[in-house]
């Protein structure tokens, strides 16, 4: 028990250090333009931005992105924040990327991280990943996995970073 408390800890602590890290500048595809761009200069300053991780071949991320979508035009009449996805599939599917997100009529910004180079630099393992980026271009908030709902603790910490 004594182990399980300390891994939790320390866990707790690791996740608080890298929440006050500034982003990697890692590059990233954006899928509209086939341009490459820093992860870092994807952010507009002085504003929260939700950013997605997913995959294709990932139910629980379509779920999660697809109730936030259903929700957010409801969301942004009362708080003005960004949203972005990052796809993790390989460099081969990104039509099949692209091919999803307009047959979804996705009016947001989304990237490819083909090379996994992205997920490396945030040390996650799985998708879907969350994170939250402050104002200030820090990051506020992350979390792996979705659960039916999920979607509207991920709103009540965009209320209050946008508050802050």
């Amino acid at each position: 028990m004594k182990k399980m408390i300390a891994l939790g800890l320390s866990l707790f602590a690791s996740a608080q250090i890298f929440a006050q890290s500034e982003l990697p500048n890692t590059t990233i595809k954006d899928v509209n333009s086939g341009k490459k761009v820093a992860f870092n200069q994807t952010f507009e300053k002085g504003k929260v931005t939700v950013v997605s991780f997913w995959a294709t071949w990932c139910v629980p991320c379509k779920k999660e992105i697809n109730n936030v979508r259903r929700k957010m035009t409801d969301w942004k009449k009362e708080t003005d924040f960004n949203y972005m996805t990052v796809s993790i599939d390989e460099a081969r599917a990104e039509g099949m990327v692209r091919s999803y997100a307009k047959s979804q009529g996705w009016d947001f910004p989304y990237f490819q991280d083909a090379n996994s180079d992205l997920k490396r630099s945030l040390n996650f393992q799985n998708v879907p990943f969350t994170m939250i980026v402050d104002k200030t271009g820090k990051v506020a908030w992350m979390h792996t996995g979705y659960e039916e709902g999920g979607e509207n603790e991920l709103y009540e910490k965009v209320k209050e970073l946008s508050k802050m």
